[in-house]
C-alpha cells in the first residue's frame, strides 16, 4: 500500500521557484522533490506537470 502524501501548508515565505512571487501551488514530482509556483506560473506549467503525474496541492496556498 502506498504510503499518504502529506505536505505542510505554505506560508509567506514560500517563493516561487520561477519568479519569486508568492507561492500558491506546490507540485511534488514522482521521482522526489517538489517545485512552487505562483498560479501564473502554476498555470503555465500545468499541462506538462500532469504529464510527468505529479501531485498538484492547490490546498497548500497560504492565508491572507
Amino acid at each position: 500500500m502506498p504510503g499518504t502524501l502529506t505536505s505542510t501548508p505554505l506560508t509567506a515565505v514560500d517563493r516561487c521557484d520561477r519568479c519569486g512571487a508568492a507561492a500558491r501551488v506546490r507540485a511534488v514530482l514522482p521521482a522526489g522533490g517538489e517545485l512552487l509556483f505562483c498560479q501564473h506560473h502554476a498555470n503555465e506549467h500545468m499541462d506538462r506537470l500532469r504529464e510527468l503525474e505529479a501531485v498538484i496541492d492547490t490546498d497548500a496556498a497560504p492565508a491572507v
